[in-house]
């Protein structure tokens, strides 16, 4: 009889501590990432619902939580506003318990979003915007630069241009950071490789008529016309540079940042020939296809090389955590740094000391509408351009924290 009764409080005492435990998973907080977006303007294809969407498939296919923590995906349209980016990602961690700020499409939105996790010594991982200066001046101890930038843009456009002979230049560009610096790194790299700059103008954010940029940018008889902005402004500068002549009068038109959403919406009888560089593409190869056949599920469209970008950076973000035991920033970001990153977006890719991940890049040329099979089936890939040679070296860089 008392052996009965001993089993019987084992068995309550183990019902107890299974019931506390479970209670206790419940009410962790959640693990809260906060992706701040171009949900309305015209970075929204790009990156927008979509980057929403990579992030929550990288949550789900983790297992949806971490650590007895649920993770959950908050987003918030930044309306591309500074000040507004910067609120933003005040009250997300200082209000609303996020841990990691994700994304924050646009150079200026993440230069002031990132300034503001900074100060607070929280992680930001930038996958939308381009400018250089996230890894070089504005560079943190918790700051990382996923997909691209304006010096691995510049790097892998531009020299292909001038050793095709295409060797002066005129640049219409987003009078913004992200515009200025893709004009001055692809300047450096054109001079360097033998070429000169003719010319270029301003236009501001959101233009809808380059007329006037067009008609000087055909006056300079500049062989290529590299075009310094991106999303909205690069396909509406496209669309009427054709509608102008520009590229049947003998000017190459170079998109320095351009995705294949742009591709898709300018049509490939207008966007055939144009040459340009990506840090992803949907037809790569088997595992960029079953990412992106389970993306287009959800948003009917292909994934931009940001919104592949948002889901690798977050899985390697939650596998940090997982490893570390904890969200304390300077744990994980140990670990995301001496972690080697290998799925369907980077081989061998890695964090270095200033935030930069350095992976592959890819000069494309966009297919003749005679060479696609079908929607989305935009580009020929020309060459691979291994990581440490697309992008800055970390000799060169500037970043503050780096020992010279």
């Amino acid at each position: 009889m008392k052996k009965v009764e001993r089993l019987r409080s084992a068995l309550l005492a183990s019902l107890l501590l299974t019931a506390g435990t479970t209670a206790l998973a419940q009410t962790a907080p959640p693990l809260k990432l906060g992706a701040i977006l171009d949900m309305s303007g015209l970075y929204a294809d790009i990156t927008g619902s979509g980057s929403e969407t990579a992030a929550k498939m990288a949550a789900e296919d983790f297992g949806g939580s971490v650590l007895g923590r649920k993770i959950e995906i908050i987003a918030a349209d930044h309306l591309n506003k500074a000040d507004l980016a910067a609120s933003i990602a005040r009250d997300m961690l200082d209000n609303q318990g996020v841990e990691a700020i994700i994304d924050v499409a646009a150079s200026a939105t993440a230069l002031a979003a990132g300034e503001i996790a900074k100060a607070r010594n929280k992680i930001a991982m930038f996958n939308g915007p381009g400018s250089i200066r996230l890894s070089n001046e504005a560079c943190g101890p918790y700051t990382v630069h996923y997909v691209f930038d304006t010096f691995a843009q510049a790097n892998t456009t531009g020299l292909a241009a001038v050793k095709q002979g295409l060797d002066t230049w005129f640049f219409l560009t987003a009078d913004y950071a992200f515009g200025q610096d893709l004009e001055k790194d692809t300047t450096n790299v054109v001079v360097k490789a033998g070429g000169k700059v003719v010319g270029g103008v301003k236009h501001p954010l959101n233009t809808s008529d380059f007329s006037s940029f067009l008609l000087q940018a055909q006056s300079s008889k500049a062989k290529v016309v590299g075009l310094a902005n991106a999303g909205g402004d690069t396909i509406n500068a496209i669309k009427q540079a054709a509608e102008f002549g520009l590229t049947k009068s003998g000017q190459k038109l170079s998109p320095l940042l351009a995705f294949v959403t742009d591709i898709d919406s300018v049509g490939l009888e207008t966007a055939q020939g144009l040459l340009l560089a990506e840090a992803f593409y949907w037809d790569l190869d088997d595992e960029t296809r079953a990412f992106s056949k389970r993306f287009m599920e959800r948003t009917k469209r292909v994934p931009t090389s940001a919104q592949a970008g948002v889901y690798s950076s977050v899985t390697h973000y939650l596998k940090a955590v997982k490893a570390a035991g904890s969200t304390d920033a300077a744990a994980v970001m140990k670990i995301m740094k001496a972690t080697p990153i290998n799925d369907f977006f980077a081989k061998n890719g890695r964090i270095r000391e200033d935030g930069r991940m350095v992976h592959d890049m890819y000069l494309f040329e966009v297919k003749k509408p005679s060479e696609s099979k079908g929607r989305w089936d935009d580009y020929k890939l020309l060459a691979t351009v291994p990581g440490d040679e697309a992008f800055q070296p970390l000799a060169q860089s500037r970043c503050p924290l780096l020992k010279k």
